[in-house]
């Protein structure tokens, strides 16, 4: 899951999540929302998150089902 990285990534990056909200230029609330799995979160700022880390949030196609 997103959250689940994404703590992964500030922990090894030692940040702590005021570092990582500082650093992105989002909120604090917004980084703990984030990392608590809140699923109404802006896109834009989500990626101004995982900028940080050389990763962005996009659509990936699913593979059709084949009958």
């Amino acid at each position: 899951m997103l959250y689940d990285y994404l703590k992964k990534k500030r922990k090894a990056f030692n940040f702590t999540q005021e570092d990582l909200a500082v650093k992105a230029g989002v909120g604090l609330r917004f980084v703990r929302e984030l990392e608590q799995g809140k699923t109404t979160l802006r896109m834009d700022k989500v990626n101004q998150v995982l900028a940080l880390f050389g990763a962005e949030l996009g659509v990936v196609q699913k593979p059709k089902d084949h009958e």
